[in-house]
């Protein structure tokens, strides 16, 4: 059983999820990190967030009534952004995340100055998104680390959390049925 379980985690690694584009092993991917409770859920919404940003700089293209691919990622991201603003906001202090908001006057999206989410991550770093508007959550206390290191943390965070053990089923299923309350919907979106 140990070994069934070594060998079906060894088979998910974060960055090889992340560089690849395959829709059922990511959504493999979001499932067992869900399966470690509200960590889990900040783990997914983080590399999410990332992993559709970073690719929508690179799209082109689009799907004729949908919009283009670029704006579906970017879309898909602040969903991210917003579940997980709503599990940090129920779980971040237990968890030992500081997370929150501070407006970016040099970044700008049309005319207006941008705002980033900033996330303390212990052990990790701080990780941050940038947004043309602010979304719900508080204002951030502390100031950017200016290091352009978000991918890489979000990576290792997720494959430090995909190690953990998951908590009794329970306990696991209460914890998202808290933050599902909120009005989460980190399960019902089209996986990237």
């Amino acid at each position: 059983m140990k070994e069934a379980l070594s060998s079906q985690l060894s088979a998910f690694s974060a960055l090889a999820v992340f560089q690849g584009s395959d829709g059922d092993l990511t959504k493999r991917f979001y499932a067992e990190l869900q399966k470690r409770g509200p960590i889990g859920l900040v783990a997914v919404n983080l590399f999410r967030a990332q992993k559709t940003s970073t690719r929508a700089k690179l799209y082109r293209g689009g799907v004729r009534g949908k919009g283009s691919y670029k704006s579906m990622a970017y879309d898909t991201k602040r969903w991210s952004m917003e579940n997980l603003v709503k599990v940090l906001e129920l779980h971040g202090a237990a968890l030992g995340i500081a997370f929150g908001w501070k407006e970016d006057t040099a970044t700008v999206f049309g005319e207006r100055a941008s705002w980033v989410l900033y996330c303390d991550l212990p052990g990790f770093g701080q990780v941050s998104f940038h947004s043309p508007d602010r979304l719900a959550g508080p204002l951030y206390a502390g100031e950017w680390d200016k290091q352009h290191l978000s991918a890489e943390r979000v990576i290792q965070f997720a494959d430090a959390v995909l190690r953990l053990n998951p908590p009794p089923e329970s306990v696991s299923t209460r914890s998202q049925q808290g933050v599902t309350a909120t009005g989460q919907t980190h399960t019902t979106k089209e996986e990237m």
